[in-house]
């Protein structure tokens, strides 16, 4: 049996150590020589703090800034699964980068550090990541050093995260691990520490071995968001994108969709290798012929010709209100964020008022929603995009809105009005 293949997405507030953490886990597990830290380290007071999260980081801009902008993968094995990670950004311009990230990850690791708690970022990226159908969770209380390794501060932060991520609409909180840990200094990531000798869990890779790979969706039709489009010479157009659903195979004939042209795959690569076919996860760069660069955006959906993605103008869907300047309104027009495509579109009314907890409706028609409500709304988009009811294709129905450089709201599409082609 092959080993199971998990996507993992690291998020949490902004300097709670993700970026510090994978660079640690990474060295751990040998995937980073540590001759490579140590050249890191030769860069001055910087490069000593920010070493294990510059692993990471392959932009100079990012390393100037000491964020971490775009999404990188790294793959590694464990004893146990194969586990690619995907470095969230924290920062909070990079929530829509996360919302992309997360709707490609099966399972994330949320970090939260032990001498801040639980901050804003903390609430969104958790509330997001259940929008986003991430339903298995590892919680690293991170900089433990910082406390005094005490017990009594973890056992504060686990209680308050655990009603956290209950109230947002997790269930069987309680199976979710919540592991102590130092990222800096390498405390429970492989090894137990004599620092915790109060805590009887897992350590984190031990976590993250029990991660399991979700059934892939394979007889569902093939969904293939594109994140970037390159011309490569000799070879022509060459899409990037993850596979949500479906299969792809070499020699199918696709369509890209709002855009609505028609190429046939010559040949498909992933993780530089050459592969017949791919399947749901698989980070894939693809090469089509008789479709330009130029005629391709990052959001637009690759699927086959015969069961094409649907391309909504108007839909319905479910909300969770997670932060607002105002209350939402009828006439609100504010960004949606669908896999990696993004369109404005206006609400066009608050259908009901639903009880986050049970989903029962509790107003019929309400004039607004406010900070922590649910509800359904009807929205017009601006411009076209793929949209798929919940019912169809779940992978590409979940979308987060947003609006002056926050996210405002996530949610799930369960109706649609398809574009007409004349």
């Amino acid at each position: 049996m092959p080993k199971p293949h998990v996507n993992l997405v690291f998020i949490g507030h902004v300097d709670h150590g993700k970026s510090t953490l994978v660079g640690r886990i990474l060295v751990e597990m040998g995937m980073v020589r540590e001759e490579d830290i140590r050249k890191f380290e030769a860069m001055g007071d910087k490069g000593k703090t920010f070493k294990f999260a510059w692993v990471m980081d392959r932009e100079k801009e990012e390393r100037e800034r000491g964020l971490t902008i775009d999404i990188a993968y790294q793959k590694l094995e464990t004893q146990k699964n194969f586990i690619t990670i995907i470095d969230a950004p924290g920062h909070r311009d990079f929530v829509k980068n996360m919302i992309t990230g997360a709707s490609q990850a099966d399972a994330a690791v949320l970090v939260v550090a032990a001498d801040d708690g639980i901050m804003p970022q903390t609430r969104e990226h958790a509330a997001l990541s259940f929008t986003l159908g991430v339903d298995q969770l590892i919680i690293a209380i991170n900089k433990m050093d910082t406390v005094d390794f005490k017990q009594d501060v973890y056992n504060k932060i686990k209680g308050e995260l655990s009603a956290l991520l209950t109230g947002i609409g997790y269930r069987n909180v309680e199976k979710f691990p919540f592991v102590p840990i130092s990222a800096f200094h390498g405390v429970n990531i492989s090894k137990t520490s004599t620092n915790l000798q109060w805590y009887k869990g897992l350590t984190l890779i031990q976590a993250m071995e029990g991660l399991m790979e979700p059934e892939k969706p394979i007889n569902k039709p093939l969904r293939i968001p594109i994140q970037d489009i390159f011309s490569v010479t000799g070879i022509g157009t060459v899409p990037i994108g993850r596979v949500e659903t479906g299969v792809v195979k070499v020699g199918d004939t696709l369509i890209f969709e709002p855009a609505g042209v028609k190429g046939e795959v010559k040949s498909i690569e992933m993780h530089h290798e050459q592969i017949q076919k791919a399947v749901p996860g698989d980070n894939i760069g693809f090469n089509v012929r008789g479709v330009n660069r130029e005629q391709l955006r990052r959001g637009d959906v690759a699927g086959h010709a015969d069961k094409p993605p649907n391309v909504a103008t108007e839909f319905t869907a479910k909300i969770v209100v997670l932060a607002t300047p105002t209350d939402i309104t009828a006439g609100f027009t504010p960004l949606f964020h669908c896999h990696a495509a993004h369109e404005p579109g206006k609400i066009l009314e608050i259908v009901q008022k639903i009880d986050p907890k049970t989903g029962g409706v509790t107003e019929e028609k309400p004039s607004s929603l406010k900070k922590g409500d649910a509800g359904v709304i009807r929205v017009s988009l601006l411009k076209p995009m793929v949209l798929e009811k919940a019912s169809d294709v779940s992978e590409l129905s979940r979308f987060a809105v947003r609006h002056g450089g926050q996210t405002v709201a996530a949610g799930i599409c369960v109706d649609t009005v398809s574009l007409k082609r004349s």
